[in-house]
């Protein structure tokens, strides 16, 4: 545990608490909840909003994710527990318990903590949840996704504000250091954790910590890296508004699918060309995160003739210069859910719902569908469609001309939500 020493810092507790609200800008959320992990930015956090919370601006929780991976976790949900009753706030406790060990564990422990907290969050009736990424999260980022080759999207500065899952997210100290919270806190006399991973090189961020420390020398900051990349986030933001702008030119949304009328070279740049897969591809597959670059690469290299492939659950053909992207029916198959429930998270069905009725996919009851040609969809696109089933028996495949008073539609039209950050 670390505790008090001499404030070094000017940054005044106003600054901190004018941070926060703007977070939120114009109006603050009514609850609002801390990601606290007991280590010093979250603390620092705590502290912060439980003052808003104090002159009534909000209700606030805290939450803690217990991944259960460390042995020194206990004692540091202790430390936050005691803090949050010692500032009166509710604070809730989740448990990780799905890693397979399998894949990159920090990236396991990330993805996990957002789909956690959201779910919780949802359930809570919890408007927002803030985190205490500084400066520094920003600059270790940086050089990590460096060292990885990222482009303009993987070295722009983290979002200040985003929605995921349902749940908008803020990050009111990403202009703040991790020292300048620390002398907060030792200002104020608030005992916090040091996770011992931070000093543990087999971590990326650690040794991220320690290149910044000697790349200081030639003026490669941690100020420096927020300038650079604050200006790799506009230039994001740029490229996704002329993607957006090219998407209505190029792309054709057709029921579920999607129609990129691009060919092989065409007058697009390739960076424009790239963004528009990247949306396509998890607008049709629900994923959290894009395809990787080379993976889209193999496809069209893939399909330099008329052909098709899939990837990440969707069916791709080529016929001309126009590339079709489906539903792929074998990643939907045993897709079920109730008649007033999503299927496949992005359709809605309406119609005479009954208990006893489902929907799933319509894979071979499309023999069923007599006028099926007539709709204009091909064939692989249709029975990776929602239909309505009781039992074994076909009640309406809405998309293959089959209706009996259904109708289904996409919940998430993609040009107007494909390039929502």
């Amino acid at each position: 545990m670390s505790v008090a020493g001499t404030p070094q810092s000017e940054l005044s507790d106003d600054d901190l608490l004018n941070a926060a609200r703007a977070a939120f800008d114009p109006v603050l959320p009514a609850r609002v909840a801390v990601a606290v992990s007991g280590g010093g930015d979250s603390m620092a956090l705590l502290q912060v909003f439980a003052q808003l919370a104090k002159s009534g601006d909000l209700a606030l929780e805290a939450v803690t994710v217990d991944h259960r991976l460390r042995p020194e976790a206990a004692s540091e949900i202790a430390l936050v527990a005691r803090t949050c009753a010692d500032l009166d706030v509710s604070h809730s406790v989740l448990n990780w318990e799905g890693w397979d060990g399998a894949g990159n564990l920090m990236a396991a422990a990330r993805d996990a903590r957002y789909r956690l907290i959201a779910d919780w969050a949802v359930a809570s009736g919890v408007d927002a949840i803030v985190f205490g990424h500084t400066a520094d999260d920003v600059a270790e980022n940086f050089l990590i996704r460096l060292a990885r080759k990222a482009g303009p999207d993987g070295l722009s500065k983290m979002d200040a504000r985003f929605d995921r899952f349902g749940v908008t997210w803020a990050r009111p100290f990403l202009d703040y250091s991790r020292s300048e919270l620390r002398f907060y806190l030792q200002r104020h006399g608030i005992v916090w954790a040091e996770d011992p991973t931070n000093e543990d090189d087999s971590f990326d961020r650690a040794r991220a910590r320690k290149a910044l420390s000697i790349l200081s020398d030639l003026g490669v900051t941690v100020d420096a890296i927020n300038s650079v990349s604050g200006a790799m986030r506009s230039a994001r933001v740029a490229l996704d508004h002329y993607a957006q702008i090219e998407a209505r030119r190029y792309i054709v949304q057709e029921a579920g699918d999607l129609v990129l009328r691009l060919g092989l070279t065409g007058p697009l740049p390739a960076e424009i060309k790239r963004r528009l897969w990247r949306a396509a591809i998890p607008w049709i597959n629900g994923a959290d995160y894009p395809p990787r670059q080379s993976a889209l690469f193999d496809i069209v290299a893939s399909l330099q003739s008329d052909g098709s492939a899939t990837m990440g659950g969707c069916l791709i053909t080529r016929k001309a210069d126009d590339w079709r992207i489906t539903r792929e029916y074998s990643a939907v198959r045993d897709l079920v859910c109730k008649t007033t429930e999503l299927w496949d998270g992005r359709w809605a069905i309406d119609g005479p719902h009954d208990d006893a009725l489902v929907v799933s996919a319509l894979g071979d009851g499309i023999h069923q569908c007599a006028e099926w040609r007539e709709v204009g969809l091909p064939r692989t696109s249709l029975i990776a469609t929602p239909a309505i089933w009781d039992g074994d028996e076909l009640i309406a495949a809405p998309l293959a001309g089959l209706r009996n008073g259904w109708s289904a539609q996409i919940v998430a039209d993609f040009h107007q939500h494909a390039f929502a950050h």
